[in-house]
């Protein structure tokens, strides 16, 4: 028997351990539906039922068991082994004290938990987080590194792409509802559209789709988190992405109403000094974060296949 894919047995592994598709694609950052196919897809590699369904949650059977018991095992290896390599080369780099510069919402939604996850494998670093959102507002006196979200390039400043990101619409789930639900895209015409920017984004998006421009009454802010609050209360609609929306989608707060998503005219960057690149725990943090980053987009792509 051929062995499925190594990411199967990953989600496979998250599942049976949570008993539940969405509390594992939450912690995957996928969608349910991805998971489950997924699951379908391992379970008709192996030929066999893995999972069964009492109530809410998803049971093993007694071929589930037999699975979990060696997935656990492997995983609890490959985590062990990482995370020694990862404690020796910190071990190497000494004490160290890193000033980390993130956008606010980016920080809540992805990059905040993962930090947690760093410094408990890099134990003799010290991080200082502070917030800018965008490269001009990064105070590159105090701050190391930072993830900024924005257009390249920048001279004097090494860059990477840290996510490339697609925008589509978000909103409450009240504004699928009522005579104006949203179903299409000429149905935009009577919402709210919320802007982070002049506009543009939102110019593009309607472009994209082949629409005139226009919303209901447009309200710009100058703060992403302001304008995903204001989705959430379901004062009107907005664009975003699926990494700093994922968990609100996730959790039935946003919705998104319409399928067409258009690449974003700003990306996600991590972002130093060329002076700094070079140094060892810089260079060690940006090796770490790209490789995060790099991680999220992988299971992203595996398991939405």
């Amino acid at each position: 028997m051929a062995l499925p894919p190594l990411n199967a047995f990953r989600v496979f592994e998250c599942v049976a351990r949570l008993g539940h598709l969405g509390a594992a694609a939450a912690e995957l950052h996928v969608t349910p539906g991805a998971v489950s196919q997924q699951i379908r897809s391992l379970q008709l590699s192996l030929g066999v039922e893995l999972f069964e369904k009492r109530g809410r949650r998803l049971v093993l059977t007694e071929y589930g068991t037999i699975l979990q018991r060696s997935a656990r095992k492997a995983m609890d290896a490959i985590s062990r082994g990482v995370q020694d390599v990862a404690a020796e080369r910190s071990a190497n780099l000494g004490k160290g004290v890193l000033t980390i510069s993130m956008p606010q919402v980016h920080g809540v939604t992805w990059l905040a938990t993962r930090l947690f996850k760093f410094m408990e494998e890099s134990r003799n670093m010290t991080l200082n987080v502070v917030t800018a959102s965008r490269f001009n507002f990064v105070d590159w006196r105090k701050a190391d590194v930072a993830v900024v979200y924005g257009i390249p390039p920048w001279p004097g400043f090494w860059w990477h792409l840290l996510h490339g990101i697609r925008m589509t619409p978000v909103c409450s789930p009240q504004l699928l509802r009522g005579p104006h639900a949203i179903r299409e895209m000429g149905d935009l015409a009577y919402h709210r559209l919320l802007h982070e920017d002049d506009g543009l984004q939102w110019r593009r998006y309607q472009a994209a789709a082949g629409v005139k421009s226009a919303g209901f009454s447009d309200v710009y802010f100058d703060d992403f988190g302001i304008v995903l609050q204001a989705a959430r209360d379901g004062y009107g609609v907005a664009l975003s992405d699926e990494i700093v929306s994922q968990r609100d989608l996730d959790e039935g707060r946003l919705v998104q109403p319409l399928a067409l998503a258009v690449p974003a005219i700003h990306n996600y960057y991590c972002v130093c000094s060329e002076s700094m690149r070079e140094r060892p725990d810089v260079s060690y943090f940006i090796d770490w974060l790209l490789a995060e980053a790099a991680l999220a987009t992988d299971s992203k792509h595996r398991i939405g296949q």
